[in-house]
């Protein structure tokens, strides 16, 4: 009876220590790179705090196969050099199992050969076609490639007959990735781009380039950037009585371009993320759900509007999750799993994923959409 009574304490006792064990389980590791501060904390504040948002909710349901998850995340400040110090410390010291960001293409292709050493899957927030346009085996991204949302704009001025286009570019790793892309497509679509400027990240006016394009001849602006310069532009062809249709890029596709060009940002035609417009949305749109779930949530998280931008960063972490899920928190299976990732219906579009396609959208994860009294509408 005594032996009997000393081996039932002692199962008792290796009980209580496995799930002891199992409940002090270190957390899965996940880096951030956002560019929450600076010129571009328009992006990287919204993808920090959805970051924030979606770990702390996974966290309150369990975590993921009962452990939690720890967000470490840096200011990049839209900073190359800050971002691959960055990259590097989340890599060596903190010992993170995926990195999620940065926020601007430049910082992402400054990071890509850090991670690709490392073999650290990198989910990127940014936008720029060549982050995942040759495939790199441990890069993946959730903002629409900007070769999609040219495709959305010249199919438009191609249906309004529009054939002659002056294109105004930023010059930085997002606005060369769309002057690519534009001159690219160009000739598929039938556009003949009479006008190609540029203008730098910090450049207060435009003036000059505008009064250029008035007399070339071109039908119709397209403007590849994001805040602050876009929204100048903006301002500038009002100031010049330029009455031509002007094309914004998905890059400025939050409230905060509508802020910054006021009464100047009627009728400006861009591509986007559905997140914008979610309220307008079919109920028959798979990601609606989501979009307006995400809307709510980050409304009463910030007391502001969930965007395109906080977006990018809840499909990442959402992806993340699945990925362990479905594997384990081991680098190397995070990213065989992200590439088997299917129709996964996020916030950016619908994903899927594949050993030829780290970028994983179609064409119809953009919507057009146009300014109209300081709101977004939905162009049929």
């Amino acid at each position: 009876m005594l032996k009997r009574a000393t081996f039932i304490l002692t199962f008792v006792v290796s009980l209580a220590i496995l799930a002891g064990s199992a409940l002090a389980a270190p957390p899965v590791k996940i880096g951030g790179l956002f560019a929450v501060t600076g010129p571009a904390s328009f992006l990287g504040e919204p993808e920090r705090n959805t970051a924030q948002m979606v770990v702390s909710e996974i966290n309150a349901s369990g975590g993921i196969k009962g452990r939690k998850l720890e967000l470490i995340v840096y200011d990049t400040q839209g900073d190359a050099t800050k971002a691959v110090q960055a990259a590097n410390r989340l890599i060596k010291d903190d010992k993170v199992s995926a990195i999620i960001g940065p926020s601007t293409t430049g910082d992402t292709m400054a990071v890509i050969p850090v991670a690709e050493k490392a073999q650290i899957p990198l989910i990127s927030c940014a936008a720029g076609s060549k982050i995942t346009d040759p495939v790199k085996k441990w890069v993946f991204k959730t903002a629409q490639n900007d070769g999609l949302a040219v495709a959305k704009i010249y199919e438009n001025l191609k249906r309004k007959k529009i054939a002659k286009v002056a294109i105004l570019t930023v010059s930085d790793g997002f606005g060369s990735s769309g002057r690519e892309q534009l001159k690219a497509q160009a000739a598929a679509h039938g556009m003949q781009i009479v006008s190609d400027d540029t203008y730098g990240p910090k450049d207060t006016d435009m003036t000059a380039q505008l009064t250029k394009i008035r007399g070339s001849g071109a039908q119709a602006v397209i403007c590849w950037g994001t805040n602050p310069g876009p929204a100048v532009i903006a301002r500038n062809a009002k100031q010049l009585g330029l009455k031509l249709p002007l094309y914004m890029s998905h890059g400025v596709s939050s409230k905060k371009f509508i802020e910054l060009a006021g009464d100047a940002s009627e009728g400006i035609v861009l591509p986007s993320g559905r997140v914008i417009v979610a309220d307008l949305l079919p109920n028959s749109d798979r990601q609606k759900k989501s979009l307006i779930a995400f809307v709510k949530d980050y409304q009463k998280h910030y007391n502001a509007e969930g965007d395109h931008f906080g977006g990018h960063a809840w499909d990442a972490l959402m992806l993340l999750k699945g990925a362990i899920e479905r594997g384990s928190d081991n680098p190397a299976a995070i990213r065989n799993q992200l590439e088997r990732t299917r129709n996964f219906a996020g916030i950016g579009g619908v994903f899927t994923y594949s050993p030829n396609d780290h970028a994983g959208l179609a064409k119809d994860a953009f919507v057009l959409v146009e300014i109209r009294k300081r709101d977004f509408a939905l162009v049929k």
